[in-house]
């Protein structure tokens, strides 16, 4: 079992969504990440979908979203290079003013920001790699003692038109 991605263009039209993600809960595939946007042309989305499978099931998984009327074009991202970002939003509660610095000083570090702070609490935002998103999220809970919540979205990836990957 690997992670894979895949990118769908699809009709930009009420209940696409439900039936892609349909599809993978009627056939017992899990989804590990599934992120949806209006394309350039607001009658298309482009979905960006992580599952973990094995190379048997993966395949039925493309062919069976190839097979729905709405998806336009199916792409397997799995071995091209792209560029994948995530965002995350991290609220760290019951921060002390060494807290409150100490965030900045790790926003800086990770190409985040504090958007918001509050007397006792912050949020910071960053739009990184899944790997780096997961470092920050590491490095929080051992930094905010107060205790952190975690939102975070799932990834976007588009084909590179270079050879640098991920």
């Amino acid at each position: 079992m690997e992670k894979r991605w895949i990118a769908l263009y699809v009709e930009n039209q009420v209940g696409v969504l439900a039936k892609v993600s349909g599809l993978f809960s009627g056939k017992n595939y899990n989804l590990q990440s599934l992120t949806v946007g209006e394309s350039e042309d607001e009658t298309v989305s482009r979905m960006t979908i992580s599952v973990k499978s094995d190379d048997v099931t993966f395949e039925q998984i493309k062919k069976q979203l190839n097979r729905m009327v709405e998806v336009i074009k199916v792409i397997d991202l799995s071995n091209v290079p792209i560029h994948m970002k995530e965002i995350l939003y991290l609220r760290a509660k019951k921060v002390s003013p060494e807290d409150k610095a100490e965030a900045f000083r790790i926003a800086e570090v990770f190409g985040g920001e504090v958007i918001d702070i509050g007397t006792d609490s912050l949020i910071l935002s960053c739009v990184q790699t899944e790997h780096r998103i997961n470092e920050l999220i590491a490095l929080a809970k051992g930094t905010f003692k107060g205790g952190i919540e975690v939102t975070r979205g799932g990834s976007v990836a588009v084909e590179s038109i270079s050879t640098s990957c991920r």
